[in-house]
């Protein structure tokens, strides 16, 4: 690990340089303000000094100091009894469903707007034979737990039924404009699993951005769960990596399945260096991307409400989603308006800004904030969702 001194002298130079083109034919730079997602952040000098300095070994044999030190300070942030470093995120929540569910042909509840299943593939049926029991996401993240409880399979073992093995939860909720999950309702998805002798596992992808928004510990949070997966590779500003918790035994067995998934990564403290850096160093600046987001979501109310339809209450944490409700421009040409660099933009707004956002479904726009993205980065997105409303406006 980066001695102490090092990242201390280093902190000031954690984020990197922003990327910078010229514009058409000016000669005046572009500046690019990339929110298409927390995953696009690079790391800093000081993470790649961590990364260059990290003591290796082989981690399979349990040998990598650096991984080992990141999986001790994992289950010590989780409050759980251990913690597994994985590749990705997809891979550690289909680690920790093939845990919970121990037969080909079991059974998970999961949101109809989770992660989980939309955006991985299928693994859990595709490589598990995993049977997914889809109930549907609320607007603020959360399901009806009455319709939860009206779908689990508690008739085994009747050869009629799949046996429900686990409940998913995602925190915070991509799909709905990472929405926190209230403490309250996990309260009563941890009571209503009790019930049935269910384990709860959390899509943790953006828990430390949920534990920031909520003023908490990620143990507080944690401790209505049997397990959890958190990446480092999206606002926590590492390169790769996500961190697996549970019990030692549901780790143990994790650890197997990591290895027949192809996800043991033998010398991977050059990786995990960076995660430390991560869990150490990047937790508290969270609540700067929350801001930034907060502001745009503010100026698109101000200037933007004829074309553009967005919840301000609904933004949480770093991830805003806006509507695009003007039968003049669809999301798609929205986004790409954003992204082009005009000769009359430079003109009219002094420099040329590229805006990289995502349509998603029906006419949502998502925009993600992270370390990349500054308070002056914010002010010139805006600047030119302005410019583009305004050439909207003239049509």
């Amino acid at each position: 690990m980066l001695p102490a001194i090092l990242r201390r002298r280093l902190r000031p130079a954690l984020l990197p340089a922003l990327p910078q083109r010229q514009g058409p034919g000016s000669g005046r730079p572009v500046r690019s303000v990339d929110l298409r997602s927390d995953t696009v952040t690079r790391p800093g000098p000081a993470m790649r000094a961590a990364m260059a300095a990290a003591r290796v070994g082989d981690d399979v044999y349990g040998e990598d100091p650096t991984v080992n030190e990141l999986q001790r300070r994992a289950a010590e942030l989780f409050g759980m009894e251990d913690a597994l470093f994985v590749p990705t995120g997809t891979m550690g929540n289909l680690i920790s469903v093939m845990c919970h569910c121990q037969e080909r042909g079991a059974e998970l509840i999961v949101g109809d707007r989770a992660h989980i299943h939309l955006h991985e593939q299928g693994g859990v049926a595709q490589i598990a034979g995993i049977h997914s029991q889809i109930v549907k996401n609320l607007p603020d993240g959360t399901f009806d737990l009455d319709e939860v409880e009206s779908k689990i399979r508690h008739h085994f073992p009747d050869p009629h039924y799949p046996r429900t093995c686990v409940i998913c939860v995602e925190n915070t909720q991509n799909e709905t404009g990472g929405r926190v999950l209230p403490l309250s309702f996990l309260q009563e998805v941890r009571a209503l699993a009790d019930r049935y002798k269910l384990p709860i596992h959390m899509d943790g992808a953006r828990l430390m951005n949920a534990a920031v928004a909520l003023g908490v510990e990620a143990s507080e949070i944690l401790r209505l769960c049997d397990s959890v997966s958190m990446c480092l590779s999206k606002g926590l500003g590492a390169p790769a990596g996500t961190l697996v918790g549970g019990r030692k035994g549901f780790i143990e067995q994790a650890s197997r399945v990591r290895k027949v998934l192809g996800g043991a990564m033998r010398q991977a403290g050059v990786l995990a260096a960076a995660g430390l850096l991560s869990v150490s160093d990047m937790v508290d600046r969270l609540q700067d991307d929350h801001r930034n987001a907060q502001k745009f979501a503010k100026g698109v109310q101000t200037f933007a409400s004829s074309i553009c339809d967005i919840d301000i209450n609904a933004v949480e944490t770093n991830i805003l989603m806006l509507t695009v409700n003007d039968p003049r421009i669809s999301p798609k040409e929205l986004c790409d308006k954003m992204a082009e660099v005009t000769e009359e933009e430079v003109t009219v707004l002094g420099r040329g800004v590229q805006v990289l956002m995502h349509p998603v479904f029906g006419r949502k726009v998502r925009a993600v904030w992270h370390l990349d993205v500054s308070e002056e980065d914010t002010d010139l997105a805006l600047k030119k969702l302005q410019y583009v409303i305004e050439k909207v406006n003239q049509k």
